[in-house]
């Protein structure tokens, strides 16, 4: 059993094949995905989407990238959509400081806004962090200081320093295709020292397809390959990364339910 902890299955890139996409994710193992939301005002399309397979569940928020664009929410209204039994996590939300496609105001308010919501749910948080490592960390360690909370950073291609700021606070790990690709031998070392029981795997699809399938879009199936290549860097097998990965999914999703065949 793999779970890709997240992809974007609303996105366009899907609506001519949907239903196969999610009958080859199955075929490879795959019993469950996380499909993430990205604005606040499409809430109710990814939980409708989420509704439709029982291997579908989702999130609730805004993506960094759309902090200026979505209205500015609260954190009440993120708890108050979390209620939902298929929203298990808040997110993704964070910090993106390389296209700065919101303001860095903006997209700190935003963050802050999540981690209350998540401070209230117990859903954990969902991050996204590029070239914002220090701001990404600052805030979450300020925001622990107020009351915990559960998290994890997903497509992790970072280096060791946000790694272990993240680990320190209780965090989790995700790792994506990107840490496959032949230009990532720095972010295959900071993986090294992540502890297996931190990590999860996802695809971030229909982005960063691993390799063998650079090139091509990426889709939830495609976890196998990240998860063989982890497997091999951490010097297990996939079998027990697979079992691994899923715990460590079960336990930060704690909402979330085990397919019936792995409960």
């Amino acid at each position: 059993m793999l779970i890709d902890s997240h992809c974007h299955l609303d996105f366009k890139d899907f609506d001519e094949d949907r239903y196969a996409v999610l009958s080859r994710a199955k075929a490879a193992g795959v019993d469950l995905m996380v499909t993430i939301s990205t604005k606040i005002t499409e809430a109710e399309k990814i939980i409708k989407l989420a509704e439709s397979d029982d291997a579908l569940v989702c999130s609730v928020g805004i993506h960094p990238h759309e902090a200026g664009r979505e209205p500015e929410t609260s954190a009440e209204t993120l708890v108050a959509w979390a209620q939902h039994e298929k929203v298990v996590g808040i997110g993704e939300t964070g910090l993106d400081y390389f296209y700065e496609h919101s303001p860095r105001a903006a997209q700190q308010r935003n963050f802050r806004a999540h981690i209350e919501a998540c401070r209230v749910s117990r859903l954990p948080l969902i991050v996204h962090a590029r070239d914002a490592d220090e701001d990404t960390a600052d805030i979450l360690e300020d925001e622990m200081g107020k009351g915990d909370y559960p998290g994890l950073i997903h497509c992790f291609t970072a280096g060791p320093e946000l790694a272990r700021r993240a680990l320190d606070i209780g965090f989790y790990i995700s790792i994506s295709g990107i840490a496959t690709f032949k230009s990532a031998a720095g972010l295959r070392e900071t993986i090294k020292s992540v502890p297996l029981d931190r990590l999860l795997v996802e695809t971030d699809s229909p982005y960063l397809a691993p390799v063998p399938h650079r090139g091509k879009r990426n889709e939830p199936s495609f976890v196998a390959d990240t998860a063989a290549m982890l497997a091999e860097l951490k010097g297990v097998s996939v079998e027990e990364l697979s079992r691994v990965t899923t715990d460590n999914f079960f336990t930060l999703f704690s909402k979330a339910k085990r397919p019936v065949t792995q409960a």
